[in-house]
């Protein structure tokens, strides 16, 4: 009896069943706990069919801080961000709103993918992650499509690839284009993020580490 070919689409075993998903957040302040979550931005990734990894579907959220939410004046100095902006306000939405819409997305393209999970890429990765799992329970979303402690830091990938630590400093190494004066907005920092992190993975391809890793690979992950 012929066996059938593997149907899957070639992501679901190249991070071990996960997506990679790239979210930048914009906060209040540094603590997942008190300080309002501003902004959330999320771009999913595909793989061609010579396996180069690439952004795909992005989605960019204002938020109304939470109830109580604290909002310190530095954080908004540094990020630009005008809470009484009318556009901002125009569009903003709560919590459970925004990140519903873009757990949507993201459970949608898991399933393309034959994924089993969405895993969370950011640069300095678990200050984005702790501000999506606060909200997530402040919220009490049953359905957090990322896994909730693992993550792929593109600080960390940025030294190893390019000896920088800095997301502007790792995307002009790299040859991406990167404006000082679009930085701190969620969407623009997400987008590079994406861009490095293909950039570094599509790197270790091209030079024959993926074919390394599938030889010693098990059959099943």
């Amino acid at each position: 009896m012929t066996s059938q070919p593997n149907s899957k689409h070639p992501m679901s075993r190249r991070f071990r069943g996960y997506l990679p998903v790239v979210v930048d957040v914009e906060t209040a302040g540094f603590n997942s706990q008190t300080d309002a979550l501003l902004e959330v931005s999320a771009t999913t990734l595909t793989m061609d069919e010579n396996g180069i990894l690439l952004p795909e579907q992005s989605m960019s959220k204002h938020l109304i801080p939470f109830e109580g939410a604290n909002i310190e004046k530095s954080a908004l100095e540094f990020t630009k961000i005008n809470l009484e902006s009318s556009f901002r306000q125009s569009i903003a939405m709560d919590e459970k709103e925004a990140l519903s819409e873009i757990f949507k997305m993201v459970r949608k393209a898991i399933k393309a993918h034959d994924c089993t999970r969405a895993i969370l890429v950011g640069h300095n990765a678990s200050f984005d992650l702790g501000f999506i799992n606060a909200a997530v329970e402040r919220c009490n979303i049953k359905r957090n499509p990322f896994h909730p402690f693992s993550s792929f830091d593109t600080a960390t990938l940025g030294a190893l690839a390019f000896g920088q630590t800095v997301l502007a400093k790792a995307c002009r190494a790299a040859g991406i284009e990167f404006d000082n004066k679009e930085a701190h907005s969620a969407s623009y920092d997400t987008e590079r993020t994406a861009e490095l992190f293909c950039t570094v993975v599509n790197t270790w391809h091209e030079l024959g580490g993926w074919e390394l890793a599938l030889r010693t690979m098990p059959e099943q992950i």
